[in-house]
């Protein structure tokens, strides 16, 4: 392009480059599309990029706008839109240089600049730490989606460009990109059924995350290309003509595993690279899917097939639209071999997944819908909720990471559900309502606990109750994001309310001690005053122990230094707190400001097995699993939520003795040596002796209940010692 016109009209005045000629031999122009207006367009977009990104260089030292010649390549070759593509060459230009979105909407309009502005990162925002920034930028982009699945798809061509030339970076900055492709860019290709992208980039970081383990094995797989591809033909052929006789011309062809599954297979096998046999991949690709199942008949009648590792993702797809067949067979020299069979719609879906199915017509897209009902649960989640970006984050991995299974509903409905999911999150899955009623379930006509985890192929049915609502217990074994949700929303409503009723409660109680009861009305109307929106939010902060109705007193009565009752008060504060800080050694789930304190008829120590009870207006009991209380509380069941312990070994915990035996001189001091001895201080006793029977209570001081055992193991081998037991109240 020697003449400076030829940039204006290269067509007329001079050749395109060479990077603008190869993009436009990838592109999948649509037949009812004009080629030269096709090429035109996307001619404008090219320059448009090449100036604005003039002068910039990446850290390799070539034009920056090399990378974005790249992205727009990759998109390509994925069969994406004109549009698309544009965007890709364009995406960099808002944040790298001065072009602004309203720029971009002006000279190529509303679609493709809101696709730039999509997959722009966040700025101007400030952000206390960079995890939280990329969970922001993240957000971000999952939002775009939203609004338009290309965004993501852009975003994924982007990555991959930056993966592969990650080695001129700074190596620090080279980890944190690695680490954070492995967290959730692998993850979510794997999501979106975009596998090839998926393989690639695992491996990309497995060069940077493991330079040294990536090199010997490029070294091991290179030398022994040849033999693998050797032993790929001795397969393929009997296969291919066995078809032919059928009249059906497949594609066939093998390929090594990733780097990164043949690693991670010598890791957890423990097993060197020569002694992994399953490194070999064979596709049949057909045109039809009757076909798929006759060429498995073949390969099964060539060789001996291994019947649990068979799968048939063409009658049940994954939720990302993957579908093949899958059998894993002993070939020539008892060696096994992966083979997949499917059709050629099924092979491109399966290596670009979402972006296979897109068919970009008026605007609209069509035929990604199901494959995506994931992805927009996510966003709904987002979209509706004040997600905390760290909080986003954890929800994302939860259902990044989860494989799946195939249960179905009573009228033979298929759902798909994470390895691990319960009815609970299968009656959330059919319906919010269903789930939120749930109060039982049935397993293949068999009733089963609602912790019951779901197998393939289990016919599940809900049993509702109008009454039934979500339990605290339920958060200990659900695992779809949908589930956790929508019942840490119920829950948090919950827990509101019990705070405001609580917080209420406090306060009329120490007005009436203080005699200001008239008042009250004027301290429920300053919420503003204390920073809150409204008086509910004040209650609330009082019955969490965020504000205290002294704190009130101060700040709306200052001129009042004398005030009746204080000591009630001060009291009253003090016991709040102490009940309070018996949260002290205690997990509950999903759970925080609210009293908390145990239960005075079994007195729990670590060790114990626990269970907690949500109280109307006075927080939560914890009780001893086998306290004999509990009898009486479960006809509200559903208040019952699990408790674990969380204590250090210095903590000690009150435990009362009693202790019952014949009394005689030197019986207390007898008793004192003997819990000394085992290093347990005494906190009080209390003594009674009627007709020479001596009743003594003992509130001793204990780490976990192995200590308290073995001192009451110590006791009773005492002399005139009847028996010693751990008493209640």
């Amino acid at each position: 392009m020697d003449n400076p016109l030829s940039r204006l009209a290269p067509q007329l005045f001079g050749d395109y480059p060479k990077l603008f000629v190869n993009l436009v031999d990838a592109m999948s122009i649509n037949p009812n599309e004009e080629r030269d207006e096709i090429k035109a367009l996307l001619w404008k977009a090219y320059d448009f990029g090449n100036r604005h990104h003039e002068g910039q260089k990446r850290q390799s030292g070539k034009a920056y706008f090399t990378h974005c010649v790249a992205v727009a390549q990759t998109l390509a070759e994925w069969k994406m839109d004109t549009t698309t593509i544009m965007a890709g060459l364009l995406h960099d230009t808002v944040e790298d240089t001065d072009v602004s979105v309203e720029t971009l909407r002006t000279e190529f309009g509303n679609d493709l600049a809101n696709l730039v502005d999509g997959v722009t990162k966040i700025g101007g925002i400030k952000f206390s730490s960079r995890k939280e920034k990329q969970a922001g930028n993240f957000m971000k982009i999952l939002l775009s989606v939203a609004q338009d699945l290309r965004v993501i798809i852009i975003k994924f061509a982007d990555r991959l460009h930056n993966m592969e030339t990650i080695i001129h970076m700074a190596k620090i900055k080279q980890h944190r990109i690695a680490v954070e492709t492995r967290d959730v860019y692998v993850p979510l290709a794997h999501r979106l059924g975009m596998s090839s992208v998926k393989s690639q980039l695992e491996d990309l970081v497995f060069r940077v995350l493991n330079p040294s383990g990536y090199t010997e094995l490029d070294s091991n797989i290179k030398s022994s290309k040849k033999h693998r591809d050797k032993f790929i033909k001795e397969i393929i052929k009997p296969v291919e003509e066995e078809l032919k006789s059928y009249d059906i011309i497949p594609h066939v062809y093998g390929r090594s595993k990733s780097y990164s599954s043949i690693y991670g297979k010598m890791m957890s096998r423990v097993k060197t690279f020569e002694e992994i046999y399953d490194l070999y991949a064979i596709r049949i690709i057909v045109d039809k899917i009757e076909q798929s199942y006759l060429a498995l008949g073949i390969v099964h009648s060539l060789y001996t097939p291994i019947q649990e590792r068979f799968k048939d993702f063409i009658a049940t797809p994954k939720s990302n639209g993957y579908q093949s067949v899958h059998t894993t067979v002993i070939g020539p020299k008892g060696k096994l071999v992966e083979i997949q069979i499917r059709t050629r719609e099924m092979d491109e879906t399966a290596e670009i997944g979402v972006a296979a199915h897109w068919v970009y017509k008026d605007g609209k897209s069509s035929g990604i819908d199901n494959n995506v009902k994931w992805l927009r649960e996510l966003l709904e989640i987002l979209q509706n909720e004040s997600t905390d970006p760290k909080e986003f984050m954890e929800l994302l991995k939860i259902d990044l990471y989860n494989e799946e299974i195939f249960v179905f509903t009573p009228a033979g409905d298929l759902v798909q559900l994470p390895v691990g999911a319960t009815p609970v999150d299968f009656a959330f899955q059919v319906h919010t309502q269903v789930g939120m009623h749930c109060m039982g379930a049935k397993i293949n006509h068999t009733v089963v606990p609602l912790n019951t985890k779901l197998k393939n192929g289990d016919m599940i049915e809900i049993i509702t109750s109008k009454t039934q609502m979500p339990s605290y217990g339920w958060q200990k074994f659900i695992v779809t994001t949908k589930a956790r949700n929508q019942i840490n929303r119920y829950l948090k409503k919950n827990q509101d309310e019990e705070s405001i009723k609580l917080g209420e409660e406090m306060l009329e109680k120490t007005l009436r001690r203080m005699k200001l009861l008239q008042d009250i009305e004027e301290f429920r109307n300053s919420f503003s005053r204390f920073g809150y929106s409204d008086r509910g939010a004040l209650l609330k902060s009082i019955g969490s122990g965020m504000i205290t109705v002294r704190d009130m007193f101060r700040k709306l009565r200052p001129q009042e230094d004398e005030i009746e009752d204080q000591t009630e008060e001060e009291e009253s504060t003090k016991f709040f707190d102490f009940a309070r800080s018996k949260t002290k050694g205690i997990i509950l789930d999903g759970i925080d400001n609210l009293m908390v304190n145990f239960g005075k008829c079994c007195n729990p120590i670590p060790g114990d097995e626990l269970i907690g009870f949500v109280t109307r207006g006075r927080g939560i009991t914890v009780h001893q699993s086998s306290c004999k209380s509990l009898p009486l509380l479960s006809h509200e069941s559903d208040r019952l939520i699990p408790v674990d312990w969380n204590v250090k070994s210095t903590d000690n915990f009150n435990v009362r003795l009693r202790i019952v035996g014949l009394d005689y001189k030197g019986w207390l001091k007898d008793m004192s040596e003997c819990i000394s001895k085992q290093n347990v201080n005494i906190a009080s006793v209390d003594i009674k002796v009627t007709d020479s029977v001596a009743v003594a209570h003992f509130i001793v001081q204990v780490n976990n209940n192995r200590q308290l055992n073995r001192l009451i193991r110590k006791m009773t081998k005492l002399k005139h010692i009847d028996y010693v037991e751990r008493a209640g109240r």
